[in-house]
């Protein structure tokens, strides 16, 4: 059988894709991130699964478990938080099974920062002012390459999703107060879409003293798509022709 890698989304049961359920509700072997993922979504697995959950196991211990019941003739299905390309950790187990021989699929899911930008009823992207989202985190005990420092990304002022760096709030605001300046809008969205979410808002400046108390979790945006604006696009203007609609 095989193995698939699933994105099991933000925190949401119901914004778990249909494919990522159907898998789960097939699957004899369930390996999961215990420490991000809703408990809740374990339930669409069948009552005979094996159960493991991966936040207190090694890489290896993983592998054991995945390629083990995949020679059984077993399908595995492996919960990841959000969507695993994003700081999943998922290159690392498809390299070591796919060297065994053994098939994988990965299905995607729903990222936190797409449930953060629905909980604000927001675009990231702002017709005319900003295009561009970058997605990424402060360095750390994982180091961020000295190209892609917080300092460096901001000189485009692009919206900002950092990740995995709550627990640096005040480190993440010095990094970015030259390009963005103190009076830019921020948030910091804690456990986007589950039933305890939280929304702090504030200035690039304040941001860190209002979060004081998130240290993990959470989601820190930084831009001016967070200004309540009334800027409109031309998709749907009526003067805008396209492939699909003439002028009006």
């Amino acid at each position: 059988m095989r193995v698939y890698f699933i994105g099991a989304g933000p925190g949401d049961v119901e914004l778990l894709t249909v494919k990522g359920k159907a898998v789960l509700e097939e699957a004899d072997i369930i390996i999961y991130a215990g420490s991000l993922i809703n408990p809740e979504i374990l339930r669409h697995g069948k009552k005979e699964a094996l159960f493991y959950d991966s936040s207190g196991m090694t890489l290896e211990e993983i592998l054991e478990v995945m390629v083990n019941a995949a020679r059984e003739g077993k399908t595995v299905a492996r919960l990841h938080s959000g969507d695993p390309s994003l700081y999943g950790a998922i290159g690392e187990q498809i390299r070591a099974i796919a060297e065994k021989g053994i098939e994988y699929r990965v299905i995607p899911g729903i990222s936190s920062f797409q449930a953060a930008a629905a909980t604000l009823g927001l675009e990231y992207t702002v017709p005319e002012e900003v295009q561009t989202v970058i997605l990424t985190r402060i360095s750390g005990r994982t180091k961020v390459p000295e190209k892609e420092r917080l300092r460096e990304l901001a000189k485009h002022r692009a919206s900002m999703c950092i990740f995995l760096s709550a627990h640096k709030m005040q480190e993440v605001v010095e990094e970015l107060l030259e390009s963005y300046g103190a009076g830019a809008p921020a948030a910091v969205i804690y456990r986007a879409s589950w039933e305890d979410e939280r929304v702090i808002r504030g200035s690039l400046a304040k941001i860190a003293e209002k979060a004081r108390d998130v240290k993990k979790t959470a989601l820190i945006l930084v831009g001016d798509f967070l200004k309540p604006r009334k800027v409109e696009s031309k998709l749907y203007d009526s003067g805008f022709e396209h492939g699909y609609r003439g002028k009006k």
